[in-house]
């Protein structure tokens, strides 16, 4: 059902200043590969990974919640590390990345939804073999396509030359899901609102950007919406993007809005069903910022928590 590609990495997490780190299994799109088997989806992760300790640290971890695993040839590639500082529960980032994934197939025909973004569409020599992809499912038309830039100013450099290919494959996409930070870096002078309404009308069905703490602005042809955040005791911020992106293509998902054939029907989501998929994916989300880590949460324990909201 669910094609994920890009980078999976183990996050050293400490405190800012501090000398102890904890090895967590991560890497944005593998969060998102994690987030959708810990709800149930049937979802594949094509990545690249050593075959070393913290490789089989992450191919375990996201086995155990259903996970397919494709870590690609062997060969003497290091698994990539990504250090993340946390300061008030904020995590700051500095990598250690090796992403040098091959030729990439055609997606199976039960696929019906793709999802890349992050390192994996930036980074060398690999992203052109994602982006050609990206291509060439666009062009085939059978799948959803999904993206996240999240943002790593760490490895762009300067925004302005970081943004042709970022609206390159926000175009490219049926569903982008993007930070307020992300676009605060890319168009430091801008609204982030105006940029979403922007990047909808060069091509994806649906907008979202998520504003941490002030919550939700998402954006489709039938209509905008301005959500609050779940409110929490908050814990730290690792993961929490990738695991609202897993929420919402699980909810679209659910909606019956995914595949090539769903394409014109997600163009013209509504209003209710747009909320109704936006309240879950921040839920998750929520969940996800109440512990510690990357750690996403279940169906059950989604369901659960939805039922204590409307309480």
């Amino acid at each position: 059902m669910f094609a994920v590609v890009g980078e999976a990495l183990v996050d050293l997490v400490g405190q800012r200043g501090g000398t102890t780190w904890v090895a967590h299994p991560g890497g944005s799109p593998a969060n998102v590969a994690l987030g959708l088997g810990r709800l149930g989806q049937p979802v594949t992760l094509t990545t690249r990974l050593g075959r070393d300790a913290f490789g089989e640290l992450i191919s375990a971890h996201l086995q155990a919640s259903g996970v397919r695993v494709d870590a690609g040839p062997d060969g003497r590639v290091a698994t990539s590390l990504a250090i993340a500082s946390l300061a008030a529960g904020v995590a700051s980032y500095d990598f250690r990345i090796e992403w040098d994934v091959g030729p990439l197939d055609p997606l199976p025909i039960e696929t019906r939804c793709l999802h890349t973004g992050s390192l994996a569409t930036v980074l060398p020599p690999g992203s052109s073999n994602v982006v050609q992809l990206m291509e060439r499912e666009r062009e085939r038309g059978r799948v959803t396509i999904s993206y996240d830039p999240n943002v790593r100013p760490a490895l762009l450099g300067d925004p302005a030359q970081a943004r042709p290919s970022i609206e390159r494959l926000v175009a490219l996409s049926d569903v982008a899901k993007v930070s307020d930070e992300d676009l605060h870096w890319l168009y430091p002078d801008r609204p982030d609102e105006d940029v979403a309404r922007e990047w909808l009308a060069s091509g994806p069905a649906v907008v979202v950007v998520t504003r941490g703490g002030k919550g939700v602005f998402a954006v489709a042809a039938g209509g905008e919406l301005r959500l609050p955040a779940v409110t929490i005791d908050l814990v730290d911020t690792v993961g929490a993007g990738d695991s609202f992106t897993s929420g919402l293509l699980d909810g679209l998902h659910r909606a019956g809005l995914l595949g090539g054939q769903r394409r014109d029907a997600l163009a013209a989501i509504d209003e209710a069903t747009l909320r109704s998929v936006v309240d879950s994916a921040g839920m998750i989300a929520a969940i996800t910022c109440s512990r510690p880590g990357a750690d996403p949460p279940t169906r059950a324990e989604l369901d659960a928590a939805l039922r204590k909201q409307r309480r």
